[in-house]
């Protein structure tokens, strides 16, 4: 099996798709890129003739793409809105599915991909890219093996000042479900969580802020955005308590007059020591009576010769992705997972809304 070469087909062939999947996925040796569905048709036959092999076909209906039996795999790169139904109906198709962050845009959405992929017996996991870079292995692999002790408080960050998308459908909450917390504060929960491995909450408060989304020529990374067509948050945060009693803080913003930016990144604090990822990884803690903190080298540099693994994060995930299904193991990033991530920024959004808690399991 190891020498076969399976079929994928891209559904969604936009920004992400474009950025991330079919750049990986065309690294790697084991893997033809057969089918390419869009709503608009042009960009799927620009993905088919950059990335698809000579006899590609092209959809605007992704129904007509899973009708083809040769097709195996399926990354689903569309608006947050629809990725749980073509979810499902890929995996009721008979194709294993890598789809993209956040799994859904709500919980009841993200169960039905669950389920499905259990019915099915099919492979599922979502788009966590953040997870394959260098600090986070080292990290994760750091806490496994005791190095943080208990971990018992945590906050996750995706804090950017001023840089709102302002292309696509990423300021349209019908289609995306929200803003820059479903965005990017899942990619910071998704790595506290799994560093944790800690996937019960027990409650949830949440705030959501709508303060400089309306405001006109803003200054912005990628441009002014039209405030008619901003409809979701600017910035949210969260205080989520665990069963265990450990407590998170998350923050989350595209536009947010503060000076502590970082994306993607966590802060730890267990019984044996703590981590964050600031300032590159760092890592303090306590021996022989004094504190001590130190910076990992991840890099090889200072070793002469040294070359090492030149792959970014979303290489290892497409990677580890496709050996999974060659090896028959479970993906990096379990469905299960994901869905306690879209649980959690579900109850953020409640209780912004509604002004109260939100508890679990009641």
């Amino acid at each position: 099996m190891a020498d076969k070469k399976f079929r994928v087909g891209i559904i969604g062939c936009g920004g992400i798709a474009n950025g991330k999947h079919m750049p990986a996925l065309s690294k790697l040796g084991n893997i033809e890129m057969v089918a390419f569905c869009d709503i608009v048709e042009e960009r799927a036959a620009n993905a088919a003739k950059k990335f698809g092999t000579e006899d590609a076909k092209v959809y605007t209906d992704y129904r007509k793409l899973l009708e083809d039996k040769s097709i195996e795999i399926v990354h689903v790169c569309t608006p947050n809105r629809s990725h749980s139904f073509i979810t499902v109906d890929a995996l009721e198709a008979g194709k294993h599915v890598m789809c993209e962050k956040p799994m859904a845009i709500n919980a009841a959405e993200a169960k039905k991909m669950v389920d499905a992929a259990k019915r099915t017996g099919k492979k599922l996991t979502i788009g966590y890219q953040n997870r394959y870079r260098p600090d986070a292995q080292f990290l994760y692999k750091y806490c496994r093996e005791g190095g943080l002790g208990e971990i018992y408080f945590a906050k996750a960050h995706a804090i950017r000042r001023r840089a709102v998308p302002t292309w696509g459908v990423f300021l349209n909450e019908y289609e995306q479900g929200g803003g820059p917390l479903i965005d990017i504060g899942t990619h910071a929960l998704d790595l506290t969580l799994w560093m944790m491995d800690n996937y019960k909450p027990k409650s949830v408060v949440g705030t959501t802020y709508q303060k400089l989304g309306k405001r006109k020529n803003s200054a912005n990374a990628w441009g002014p955005w039209d405030p008619d067509k901003y409809t979701v948050e600017d910035s949210a945060f969260g205080f989520i308590t665990m069963e265990n009693g450990a407590t998170i803080f998350l923050e989350a913003s595209w536009a947010l007059n503060s000076l502590e930016e970082g994306e993607a990144i966590t802060t730890l604090c267990g019984t044996e020591g703590g981590a964050d990822m600031r300032d590159g990884l760092r890592i303090n803690g306590e021996k022989f009576s004094k504190l001590y903190t130190f910076k990992p080298t991840l890099d090889g540099r200072g070793v002469a010769f040294y070359e090492g693994r030149r792959e970014d994060p979303s290489q290892f995930e497409a990677r580890q992705w496709i050996d999974s299904i060659i090896n028959d193991t479970q993906p990096t990033v379990l469905p299960e997972q994901a869905m306690v991530v879209t649980q959690i920024l579900e109850a953020i959004y409640e209780s912004a809304k509604t002004g109260k808690p939100v508890y679990f399991n009641e």
